[in-house]
């Protein structure tokens, strides 16, 4: 089994239905276009980008254990700070 990790522990919100529709709705937009695009970056002026919604969340190792020692909801969800790093490691770290 691989070991990789990423470089930086970031989560980034692509697999929600949100982001998957808008940008399925922009390479629709993008391959339905008549009209020629030249190369380059001026596919992006036949899709305004800004619906695209591409969240990225940062956070370290040490500011997940400060939250779960500091919260209360989060020592609900995650009993024990084993679980809690599991869980950061599991959405942050591991590829």
């Amino acid at each position: 089994m691989s070991r990789s990790v990423k470089k930086h522990p970031v989560w980034n919100d692509q697999r929600s239905p949100g982001s998957v529709w808008a940008k399925r709705q922009a390479s629709k937009a993008v391959r339905r276009y008549t009209r020629g695009i030249s190369d380059g970056k001026s596919y992006r002026k036949v899709y305004c980008p800004w619906n695209i919604r591409d969240y990225s969340f940062y956070k370290t190792r040490q500011q997940a254990i400060h939250e779960w020692e500091t919260s209360d909801w989060r020592k609900l969800r995650t009993p024990t700070l084993a679980e809690a790093i599991r869980n950061w490691s599991k959405d942050y770290r591991r590829k």
